[in-house]
């Protein structure tokens, strides 16, 4: 047998250096920060945005008044179009934004008044917990649905918000706490208060969706703003444009998905204006109809309206709401009084994002009349007069951070909310905005970390059995 030469042994040598710089380059030269619809995953351009905020209250009414930036306004939800001889639903829930711009813009805010002591710390983290919809790992809807509670008697399709101790284990969305027990946390308090205005949903009437976080995210008790305009088993519309009163009986899809139509024209369906559906009256490929009826709410579902309207001008929108400070709901609503504190934190959707799509911020301290980050100003009169006095909230992209991740060894901060200690302790919104990415990808960035040390590592193996070879070469070895 020929022994190699020490030529023949350069070039082997030279062949493993190359192989190991160009798997080194492969392993570590493309990222792994991308969208993933197939997991879930759409990552915003712009990880923060400002929300303005001011407050203010009367003997009898509280006032909040938001504004925050929009490239344009998102003044429609989901629409049903008329195409080759049926109807068909555009503007379903995707990851990131809708392709066609129909997510409608919304602002929230949660509000606590000390009986969710850990919401002050953590804010909205505490409400994301195992299974939640939209996660790249969530609860499939069947599952949900066949819950003998959640889904049995909640009607609830997919897992939604909700507080940690109306689950027995925090890590399993399926172990509901009891019902005697759900509704004893709830008398003592045990509920977030969710301001959830909408920029289709509710906005055309004034209203606000009122809500509340507790086992679920529950609507109050009452008829909400919003209905279905979709008769499954026809599989057409249930109502249209009144064309007597409007001049049309649909909108036009190009107008719709162009921006071309106006925030102060009839855009939506109401109830008692719009007539019932005419299967036969003419229909056009590219009618459009919204698949939402608005109707005015009932009971406490009725509580938060829209002071004066909502509305976009110049990239922002501009909304007050406005609610007693009593509303008589104290199993849906958190009572507000003079001189009291309070912990809020805010989220807003905008360029057409659903679902976990949006951006939130840290947990903030209201003060009605007294000292805390938004000091809501006591007033004489039926309405405050605002003033260019804001307080600016920094709102964040908050990737896929769980409550049950939080409090897992996964997190080195775990520690620190066992002792109770506040998010803001230890973290900012700027590391916030980073970390929501980072455990997003976590299993990514470890398989990056891997291959690109296995790419060093064998660099090294290589560039050493190289030199060597060359040693041997040059001394004739």
């Amino acid at each position: 047998m020929k022994k190699p030469t020490a030529q023949g042994g350069l070039l082997v040598a030279v062949a493993l250096f190359s192989g190991a710089l160009l798997l080194s380059w492969i392993t570590h030269g493309t990222g792994v920060v991308r969208d993933d619809p197939k997991r879930n995953i759409s990552v915003p351009q712009q990880l923060t945005v400002p929300l303005q905020v001011q407050a203010a209250y009367n003997g009898s009414d509280m006032f909040f008044r938001y504004r925050w930036p929009a490239e344009k306004p998102g003044i429609f939800h989901d629409v049903v179009m008329f195409e080759d001889g049926k109807w068909v639903t555009k503007g379903k829930a995707v990851p990131g934004s809708e392709p066609d711009g129909l997510h409608e813009d919304r602002v929230a805010m949660m509000l606590d008044d000390g009986s969710v002591p850990e919401f002050a710390r953590y804010g909205g983290y505490l409400a994301i917990g195992p299974g939640i919809a939209t996660f790249t790992e969530h609860a499939a809807g069947d599952e949900v649905k066949a819950h003998p509670y959640l889904g049995k008697k909640l009607k609830q399709e997919e897992v939604s918000k909700h507080l940690p101790q109306t689950r027995t284990d925090i890590t399993d969305w399926a172990s509901v706490q009891p019902e005697d027990t759900l509704k004893a946390q709830r008398a003592a308090g045990y509920f977030l208060d969710l301001w959830h205005w909408r920029g289709h949903r509710s906005n055309p009437i004034n209203m606000s969706d009122d809500q509340v976080v507790a086992e679920a995210r529950l609507g109050d008790a009452g008829k909400s703003s919003a209905a279905s305009n979709w008769d499954g088993e026809l599989k057409q519309p249930k109502l249209m444009f009144n064309s007597a009163t409007t001049g049309y009986k649909a909108l036009k899809w190009d107008d719709v998905v162009g921006g071309k139509l106006s925030q102060d024209g009839t855009y939506f369906l109401r109830d008692g204006e719009a007539v019932p559906f005419d299967p036969a009256a003419g229909w056009q490929n590219g009618d459009t109809l919204p698949r939402r009826i608005l109707r005015t709410p009932e009971e406490s579902m009725a509580d938060i309206a829209v002071q004066g309207k909502g509305r976009w001008a110049d990239g922002f929108w501009d909304v007050t709401l406005t609610r007693k400070l009593d509303t008589g709901h104290p199993l849906d609503d958190k009572i507000l009084k003079d001189q009291g504190a309070y912990a809020v934190a805010f989220a807003i959707h905008r360029n057409a994002t659903g679902g976990r799509w949006h951006y939130v911020s840290l947990p903030a301290t209201l003060g009605l009349g007294r000292d805390a980050h938004i000091v809501a100003q006591k007033f004489d009169g039926a309405a405050p007069v605002w003033k260019d006095q804001w307080t600016t909230v920094e709102l964040f992209y908050p990737g896929q951070v769980s409550w049950p991740h939080l409090n897992s060894t996964r997190h080195a901060g775990a520690k620190f909310i066992k002792q109770g200690q506040p998010v803001t302790t230890h973290h900012s919104v700027s590391q916030l905005k980073h970390y929501g990415i980072e455990a997003e990808f976590a299993s990514d960035i470890y398989n990056q970390w891997r291959w690109t040390l296995l790419a060093g590592l064998a660099l090294i193996v290589a560039f050493g059995f190289a030199l060597n070879q060359l040693l041997k070469r040059n001394t004739g070895v």
